[in-house]
């Protein structure tokens, strides 16, 4: 399956915006994406093996919000990463 991923975990893809990674579901794709990838897991599942709040993932044009979802060979799959902007000081 193709997996798009967004620029602040590209460093764990070698800058790649784009790669194969396959799994039943998506808790397997996301592991077998950590094996190609080490630490991108981490970045994107919590340790109660939830999606962080700050990543949304979509498979095709769907948000998903479990990794128990069932994953077909053509799907597409979305990483979205929340960015937030830095403190405003007073009087800025």
């Amino acid at each position: 399956m193709r997996v798009y991923v967004p620029g602040p975990l590209r460093s764990y893809t070698a800058q790649q915006s784009a790669v194969e990674a396959g799994g039943a579901t998506l808790a397997e794709l996301v592991g077998d994406l950590d094996r190609r990838f080490p630490g991108i897991r981490f970045r994107m599942i919590d340790e109660q093996d939830a999606i962080r709040p700050h990543i949304k993932l979509f498979v095709n044009e769907s948000q998903v919000k479990e990794l128990g979802v069932a994953l077909d060979s053509g799907d597409a799959i979305h990483i979205i990463c929340a960015i937030s902007g830095g403190r405003v000081e007073p009087g800025a």
